[in-house]
């Protein structure tokens, strides 16, 4: 599976995520509202965004956001943890917009193109959510995406933080709401 592709919709494009574009993600994730609910509710400062932007180099599958009307970066979000085995499944995560677009479909879009992409390889997509982050929960509720009873226990600044687990898998989104878009 093609972990950095471009995708392109309606009014987003995503594309391959690069050192030069450092400045424009740090505008958008330097507000703290963005992580205000998140497990990682510290993202906002220079330093811990450094370190998520660094890992999001190294680890690869790390995409741009831009709004296709303005030219104008606004979020990140990753393919991560890709297994080929047992029909193959990915990760689609580490996921943030700038605030001026919550609520207006973008998410939407960036999930449908990243699930249309990935569903071509693999037969289901996870996102794992923090247990109490109740912004991502309500959109992986309106995505289609399907609590299931796995979770994972992340340690970030020395505390763990319980995620649950969503999927998707190829026969759901063909019958979900993002595939009516």
């Amino acid at each position: 599976m093609e972990r950095q592709p471009v995708l392109e919709g309606e009014r987003l494009l995503l594309r391959p995520l690069g050192e030069e574009d450092w400045n424009g993600l740090f505008a958008v994730a330097s507000d703290p509202q963005v992580w205000a609910v998140h497990p990682a509710n510290d993202r906002w400062q220079e330093p811990v965004f450094r370190a998520f932007f660094a890992d999001a180099l190294a680890q690869g599958g790390a995409l741009t956001v831009i709004e296709k009307s303005s030219g104008t970066i606004v979020g990140s979000s990753r393919f991560q943890g890709y297994d080929p085995a047992d029909g193959g499944s990915v990760e689609i995560g580490w996921t943030f917009l700038a605030r001026r677009l919550w609520g207006g479909g973008y998410n939407a879009e960036m999930k449908r193109l990243m699930l249309e992409h990935a569903l071509q390889s693999v037969e289901r997509v996870d996102f794992r959510v923090g247990e109490t982050n109740v912004i991502s929960r309500r959109a992986m509720a309106n995505i289609g995406g399907v609590l299931t009873d796995r979770e994972d226990i992340t340690v970030m600044a020395g505390v763990a933080h319980r995620h649950v687990i969503y999927e998707i898998t190829r026969d759901s989104f063909a019958a979900g709401p993002l595939a009516q878009d």
